[in-house]
């Protein structure tokens, strides 16, 4: 369980986009840190109803129908509430590209409804996920998401007497999540006997939700306002991927590995072939921690006293010049968190 030395201890917290994979895992979290009570806000009427059943007779939790689109239902929502976590978005690539401008509605207006209420309601601190695919976008997401970074970064300048902190936490594909390819890969070998791959040379920062549930609380500690936190995470190589889930569901479901069939189909729309953590001009400002950097708002170069940490080199972070893990880590990690199961 993570430890936040009583941090949360009597805080008042509203999940926007609570019934998600990174959502429910703040929720279920948070419920372990004592604190007053937790408000779970979605959309999704079928997700909230499961979790309900699932957190059956805990008091300190509420449930929310409502989107982020809906400035006034926010508002609601926030109302004597301390601490925000903002993790409701749009996210699956080619949706966003073929329907970009439902995910500026909701990535964008959306992220700014919350920055209002949320100033509205002095609200201690607020947290927006954000994504790697924010540095260099070339799809509809990363450039929604890189835009939302920039509306927190910027309302922390704005906020005037506010006491609200606004910050990000930026992190890159989490495994096992909804829309993740390691359940999609699973159904498709148990239906089809068939993997379909863009491009096995394709790297990606990959992290579990427990890593990406740990770094959000850790920074909604150390914010002191406007810094985009980034976890350091491992790199993957899709063919390694691909090998590992063939290998263990042909150990699982005794299948010939042989009859598996990899179908290459070439990058999506919007798609790369790497993706980058931090550009080299936010590494010129960022401090490094042993297991993030905090990146801080760039149009001010703001510095921050932390008590701890030191400059980051100044590079540009991408998954294609990181040496990434090998088979058995990787092996090791699905098998560790129970992926395939």
């Amino acid at each position: 369980m993570y430890k936040t030395n009583n941090f949360f201890k009597n805080k008042k917290i509203l999940v926007i986009g609570g019934t998600g994979t990174i959502g429910s895992s703040l929720v279920r979290t948070l419920l372990n840190q004592d604190i007053d009570v937790i408000r779970v806000l979605s959309r999704d009427e079928h997700k909230q109803y499961n979790m309900m059943q699932e957190l059956k007779g805990i008091k300190n939790i509420r449930f929310l129908l409502g989107d982020v689109r809906d400035y006034d239902r926010i508002n609601r929502a926030m109302e004597d509430i301390d601490v925000v976590f903002h993790t409701a978005a749009l996210k699956h690539v080619p949706a966003c590209e073929y329907n970009p401008f439902e995910a500026v509605k909701t990535n964008v207006i959306g992220t700014q409804n919350v920055i209002e209420a949320a100033i509205k309601n002095n609200v201690e601190r607020v947290i927006l996920t954000s994504s790697d695919k924010t540095i260099s976008p070339t799809n509809t997401y990363g450039a929604t998401k890189l835009l939302a970074e920039r509306l927190i970064s910027a309302a922390d300048y704005y906020k005037g007497k506010h006491k609200t902190i606004f910050a990000a936490v930026r992190f890159g594909n989490v495994m096992g999540s909804r829309g993740s390819v390691i359940p999609l890969f699973k159904k498709q070998i148990l239906k089809k006997k068939e993997i379909t791959v863009t491009d096995p040379t394709m790297s990606r920062f990959m992290m579990t939700v427990a890593q990406a549930t740990n770094l959000t609380l850790e920074a909604c500690k150390r914010a002191k306002g406007g810094e985009v936190f980034v976890l350091k995470m491992p790199v993957i190589r899709l063919k390694d991927l691909v090998e590992v889930v063939i290998e263990e569901m042909s150990k699982r479901y005794k299948i010939n590995p042989a009859e598996i069939k990899i179908t290459e189909t070439g990058l999506r729309p919007g798609e790369k072939m790497y993706e980058e953590l931090m550009t080299f001009e936010e590494s010129k400002y960022a401090i490094e921690f042993d297991d993030m950097f905090a990146v801080p708002p760039l149009f001010n170069h703001k510095t921050y006293d932390y008590g701890e940490g030191r400059r980051a080199p100044m590079k540009t972070y991408s998954s294609h010049d990181i040496e990434p893990m090998s088979k058995e880590e990787l092996r090791n990690l699905i098998i560790q968190e129970k992926l395939l199961d």
